[in-house]
């Protein structure tokens, strides 16, 4: 098509290939692309893409950085000539005054779009994330939990969530005004929900949606669509979890805007599977414990020892043999900076890193880049085509490393998780499958079933 249907800009790496793994499960041809493309770029190497997407860090960016970083990316995708732009957040609305501030993203774009009221969506049904009278619930493994009370988010490192009304949390983050239509409307029908949203968006501020099931959100998703999307030159900024790419393909399908199959070629298995994860979450601990009930052999990174300057050469040093040694003896490898959010690594790590002089002011962001690093040597070392990659941040850190610039869906192996293939202009990487998981996706054999592959018609 002339232009695409979609350009998003994910807040961070996994949540970007979760918007394009929603996309492409409902048949949307998606690209990924590690920094803003240009009109050109899309025409000559991806003239079929349906949905554009770029994904970002903003997630862990002060105001500051934001202010300098954002602009020309939403300039870019502004002239890309897709109706809607959208701003992709965590389905946890992971976010602060201080740091991934989706109030200061919101006000950023309005120096970048003419249309001045911002609808938001944050509600994932398929992910387990419901918003319900402007109240967030999550899932978390068999029970679903208001989101101050949420096991994982009520005592996230970074971001913890004290507030469930999503209306209070975002007031901390700006000064416009926000507006909801609530689910007994949504329910109501479309008709309803274009009728209170047109007389909210008159106010010129943020307005949610709420959404409790799959017909919430296509309400949503259409409701969005109808109002905003009549305009390819004049697009407007939507700001969202990947619920916004469910409700938006699903009205597209129900209205014949766009009527195509997913399609996915069998995934075959892999002799040996590299995993690097830098996630701390319980879920990721119970899959590194299944990789390795299944075979994986572990190694361990001495995070302790590398933010530490006189032992850090020596630990990059053992976590690379160590892997290497693995790979090359034909098993697949789990390299791990932690094990579940217990364990004592993370708070001997936070001790050596304050007891030294010359740590990294930012821990975390060093181990991940540091992860990074790690993975491109065993790549050009052993030629693996298959890797894994856990953790939001640690996918963000170590993305740079690979010098790839663009991803495709190849495989929805879990919903929110898709492998994809990287596209890159070195050699050794591109082609290579690729998957990344944030912390709190996937079921307890992600791993084992990245290596062990899946048939075709398995995905659903």
């Amino acid at each position: 098509m002339d232009a695409p249907l979609l350009a998003f800009y994910g807040d961070d790496v996994t949540g970007s290939t979760d918007a394009m793994d929603a996309l492409a499960r409902a048949g949307v041809r998606t690209v990924l692309f590690l920094d803003a493309p240009d009109r050109a770029t899309l025409r000559r190497e991806f003239p079929d893409a349906d949905a554009v997407g770029v994904a970002g860090t903003s997630r862990s960016m002060a105001p500051e950085t934001m202010d300098e970083k954002l602009p020309r990316i939403f300039e870019a995708l502004s002239n890309l000539g897709a109706p809607l732009v959208h701003y992709k957040i965590c389905s946890t609305f992971d976010s602060a005054p201080d740091v991934g501030s989706i109030g200061r993203a919101i006000e950023i774009a309005a120096d970048v779009f003419a249309d001045e009221s911002t609808p938001v969506v944050p509600a994932a049904p398929p992910l387990g994330r419901y918003v319900v009278f402007g109240n967030m619930f999550a899932e978390d493994d068999a029970d679903v939990f208001r989101l101050d009370r949420h096991p994982t988010m009520r005592d996230h490192p970074v971001t913890p969530m004290d507030e469930s009304d999503l209306r209070r949390h975002l007031a901390a983050q700006t000064d416009q005004s926000i507006g909801l239509v609530d689910v007994l409307t949504v329910r109501e029908g479309l008709d309803a929900s274009i009728r209170r949203f047109e007389r909210l968006r008159a106010k010129r501020g943020v307005v949610f949606f709420d959404a409790l099931d799959g017909d919430d959100l296509r309400t949503a998703g259409g409701t969005v669509w109808e109002a905003c999307a009549t305009d390819r030159s004049d697009p407007t900024f939507v700001v969202g979890s990947s619920g916004v790419q469910y409700a938006l393909a699903d009205h597209w399908r129900a209205t014949g805007v766009l009527d195509r199959r997913p399609r996915f070629d069998p995934l075959p298995p892999v002799d040996r599977l590299l995993v690097m994860s830098g996630s701390a979450s319980p879920l990721t601990a119970r899959q590194i414990d299944a990789a390795l009930d299944a075979g994986f052999v572990g190694v361990r990174i001495d995070t302790a020892d590398l933010v530490d300057p006189g032992t850090r050469e020596a630990a990059r040093r053992r976590a690379f043999e160590a892997a290497l040694r693995a790979l090359e003896r034909g098993d697949s490898a789990i390299v791990f900076a932690a094990h579940g959010p217990n364990d004592p690594a993370i708070e001997e790590t936070r001790r050596r890193a304050t007891a030294v002089d010359d740590a990294p002011d930012d821990v975390g962001a060093f181990i991940g880049t540091a992860q990074g690093a790690l993975l491109r040597r065993l790549l050009d070392r052993t030629g693996l085509g298959r890797v894994c990659v856990a953790g939001g941040d640690t996918c963000g850190r170590a993305m740079p490393a690979l010098d790839a610039y663009a991803l495709r869906t190849r495989y929805p192996l879990a919903p929110g998780s898709p492998l994809c293939t990287a596209r890159s202009r070195t050699a050794a990487i591109d082609g290579v499958e690729l998957a990344l998981k944030g912390g709190q996706l996937g079921d307890e054999e992600f791993f084992v079933r990245a290596r062990e592959g899946a048939d075709a018609d398995e995905w659903t």
